[in-house]
């Protein structure tokens, strides 16, 4: 429990990543020395976002970084459907690529849970492929979405053995809610699925040795919604104006999290802070994914990443 007076423990999210991809570094060089496979990510990005070229110029630079080889395929948002399948059929076929990622958004007129399937889900580094949703619900080997994987690291390299917390997962999305439950269960926690219509949602919330909150507004997990000493995870990336009023008259913004984080560490045991908690283990966990699938396509066993 946290005593009266002083503050959670902040987890560096940040730190640990930056350990973690050194760690892939060097297990795909391994790799690369032993059985002469270069682990290799492929991206595609479709149209002109701002946002989604500055992640996917962030993943090819971190991608190299880690000595893995790094194709963008950059298409114009006039691309078809069909277009698209064809370059992901190339891309399945080709040997040398280990990882697609798809970056979403897609353009409208594109069936984003076609394209998604589409993929070789030995290759689906995003785990978003109903055959890795299934592997990771009966146990079996497979690509984990990267957000909650990096979530589940950090509580393992914080916390240690798992078993027997109770955990409580606020949001029930197919990239982080629901896979975050499996993996918790996983690790022999009792897990809670809580949404929207859950009843008294703050003091479900208050039971919680482990309370991951993903549901995408802002600061909406108050302080007196954490049970004191509760470790608590992060996921929300959300802009909002500015606390100097000029800076958001002009559209100045900052970034928050989902748990009010002023009120929240004062409370928790370890909190995530956002930014520098669940973020950067994305792209992190995006690495790994890439290892662990070329390791798979010639018969090898990955290294395990848990751990500090």
């Amino acid at each position: 429990m946290t005593a009266k007076g002083t503050q959670a423990s902040l987890i560096d999210g940040k730190g640990f990543a930056a350990g973690l991809v050194q760690r892939v570094a060097a297990a795909a060089e391994r790799l690369q020395q032993a059985h002469g496979v270069q682990p290799g990510l492929a991206v595609v990005i479709v149209g002109d976002d701002p946002a989604s070229r500055i992640y996917v110029r962030n993943k090819g630079e971190r991608t190299r970084e880690a000595g893995m080889r790094s194709d963008t395929h950059t298409l114009p948002d006039t691309t078809t459907q069909a277009e698209l399948l064809s370059l992901i059929a190339a891309l399945n076929a080709d040997a040398a690529i280990h990882g697609i990622l798809v970056q979403l958004p897609l353009p409208a007129h594109i069936n984003a849970t076609a394209v998604l399937d589409a993929i070789d889900p030995d290759k689906d580094v995003d785990g978003f492929h109903v055959v890795n949703a299934g592997r990771l619900a009966v146990g079996l080997p497979g690509l984990v979405p990267c957000t909650p994987l990096g979530c589940s690291l950090l509580l393992k390299a914080e916390l240690g053995d798992l078993s027997g917390l109770h955990a409580v997962v606020l949001g029930r999305s197919n990239i982080v809610g629901k896979p975050m439950a499996q993996l918790l269960l996983a690790e022999n926690c009792t897990v809670t699925i809580a949404h929207s219509r859950t009843a008294d949602l703050p003091s479900l919330c208050r039971s919680a040795d482990i309370l991951v909150a993903a549901v995408g507004r802002p600061e909406m997990v108050r302080g007196d919604w954490i049970k004191p000493g509760a470790t608590v995870i992060d996921v929300g990336i959300n802009r909002v104006p500015s606390r100097d009023p000029l800076k958001a008259a002009a559209g100045g913004t900052r970034v928050v999290g989902d748990v009010a984080f002023d009120e929240a560490v004062a409370v928790a045991g370890r909190i995530t802070p956002v930014p520098g908690g669940v973020g950067p283990m994305t792209i992190a966990c995006l690495l790994a994914n890439t290892y662990a699938a070329a390791c798979r396509s010639i018969g090898v066993a990955p290294e395990p990443f848990d751990g500090a």
